[in-house]
């Protein structure tokens, strides 16, 4: 049915854009019949997995020729082993997409990654299946009621490793604002993070999301067992922000440091990038891009979604190769800049 509706839209419109329909006619043709492999750049199980594993269900009815899409699981190095693959070996024709960290496109810019053998500038990027406002959260009983009492008052906070948010941006908060965060690092993740707050071993956590949390805890912010206590994210969220709790950059000291931090927050924008390698026809990216945004906007995936308690707020892969284009365009002295302020003291 959907594609006798494509024919139909075609033979409506042939006249007025002939060179789209002869595209959209050449991308199906090329795509009848084959599979797409869909690199999850997460273990089986993950949150990665989940949400790569939910669009490979819904992506394919709206590419033309309908392919298969096969998800398989690459994890290591943040992302990186995926995307080296996708860059360096994968197929470029448009038949291998990798789900990748943010960190994948960042760490090469901020973590002074000098072993990649690929290019974030110069992958292709289809989209994101969410975006979020990262937040600091913690323990109601720890006597901190305000991100200023965190100024003389130290919180022990649970996070990974170097390169996650978890651990990144409450590095930035020391660093900037003077924050007297203890950082405690080397959890494998934010569920065994969330563990060590109830067990009292940490009082808190930085760098992720309202709505990842309240998939992991969905209790904690309405009993009143936690309170957020700052938005590590260039804009926040409106409503957030309503309720009075700050955000970061509003507290830089100075121009230079607020840039910093704008810098290093823009990574949220793709919470769950899509890519491509470079060198994919022009017509396939197209096409992949937009059957990326229609899936993320199909009601069935939508109701999947919901039922699993993924977040969807999807971005374009037009908006997000811009953003990426602008991090890799910064100056260098708000690079170098940020690059201090992610560095552990």
């Amino acid at each position: 049915m959907r594609a006798l509706a494509r024919v139909a839209v075609c033979a409506a419109t042939v006249i007025a854009f002939p060179a789209l329909c002869s595209a959209n006619e050449d991308v199906a043709a090329f795509y009848k019949g084959k599979s797409i492999r869909l690199i999850i750049a997460g273990a089986a199980g993950g949150g990665y997995d989940a949400y790569g594993r939910l669009i490979a269900r819904f992506m394919a009815r709206h590419i033309p020729g309908n392919p298969t899409i096969v998800p398989t699981n690459m994890p290591g190095g943040g992302g990186a082993v995926a995307a080296a693959h996708l860059y360096n070996v994968a197929s470029k024709d448009g038949t291998v997409i990798a789900a990748v960290l943010p960190g994948t496109i960042t760490d090469q810019l901020l973590q002074n990654r000098t072993t990649a053998t690929f290019e974030p500038a110069k992958l292709v990027y289809l989209g994101s299946a969410n975006s979020e406002a990262n937040m600091c959260y913690v323990r109601t009983d720890n006597g901190v009621t305000s991100l200023r009492d965190l100024q003389t008052k130290e919180v022990i906070i649970g996070a990974s490793t170097e390169g996650g948010s978890t651990r990144d941006q409450p590095t930035v908060q020391k660093n900037l604002l003077g924050t007297r965060f203890k950082i405690v690092t080397g959890y494998p993740g934010t569920r065994e993070i969330f563990l060590a707050i109830e067990k009292n071993e940490v009082s808190g956590i930085c760098g992720i999301g309202l709505p990842s949390f309240m998939t992991i805890r969905p209790d904690w912010i309405k009993d009143g067992f936690m309170r957020i206590i700052s938005q590590d994210n260039a804009r926040g969220d409106p409503k957030i922000t309503a309720s009075g709790v700050p955000l970061t950059v509003d507290l830089a000291k100075t121009a230079e440091d607020r840039q910093a931090m704008e810098l290093i927050y823009s990574q949220q924008v793709f919470g769950r990038p899509y890519i491509l390698p470079p060198g994919v026809p022009a017509d396939r990216i197209a096409a992949l891009r937009t059957a990326f945004v229609a899936a993320l906007e199909d009601p069935e995936l939508l109701a999947a979604a919901q039922a699993m308690k993924l977040d969807i707020s999807p971005v374009s892969g037009e908006e997000l190769q811009k953003q990426v284009e602008k991090l890799y365009s910064a100056p260098p002295e708000i690079v170098e800049r940020a690059k201090r302020a992610l560095t552990a003291n």
